[in-house]
């Protein structure tokens, strides 16, 4: 299959999004997925909270674990907006905004919506952006590994 064919079957997903068995979005799934980071998350024993959200930067699932900081409430959806908004994962994003860099001062441009430390990561099929997963409450390592585990859910259940 090429690039294009590749393309064209994801638009069809996308565009079938309403189709029973056919919606990336379906809640089942993206429960299935926060199941995974809540594993993730007890077997790095912190608690953390989970955003699920669609390329029109729409949560479609959050999940705050009883044991989560109240803060990741707040930064785990603008960890997700973050990824989607820069198309890349928000450990990247870093680098771009310090001193000197080509985006030096760009959080303060966004009212502080922009999220630079791990834990933010695109939801990608091919090479097409269908939303992102924010992961908030524990050492950005730990955000980041969990947000890696639901990624990966994510993408197995949308096979």
């Amino acid at each position: 299959m090429n690039e294009e064919q590749l393309k064209e079957l994801v638009r069809g997903v996308l565009a079938g999004q309403g189709e029973p068995g056919n919606n990336l979005f379906d809640r089942h799934k993206m429960e299935r997925v926060i199941d995974a980071a809540v594993a993730k998350a007890d077997e790095l024993k912190v608690g953390v909270t989970i955003c699920i959200m669609d390329q029109a930067t729409t949560p479609q699932m959050i999940y705050h674990m009883p044991n989560a900081n109240l803060v990741s409430v707040t930064l785990a959806p603008k960890k997700a907006w973050s990824a989607i908004a820069m198309k890349e994962p928000t450990k990247n994003i870093s680098r771009d905004i310090q001193p000197g860099g080509p985006l030096y001062q760009m959080e303060t441009m966004l009212d502080g919506r922009l999220v630079s430390f791990p834990g933010g990561i695109p939801l990608e099929i091919g090479d097409i952006a269908i939303g992102a997963i924010g992961v908030s409450g524990g050492l950005i390592e730990e955000d980041q590994a969990i947000c890696e585990a639901a990624v990966a859910a994510f993408l197995k259940e949308s096979n």
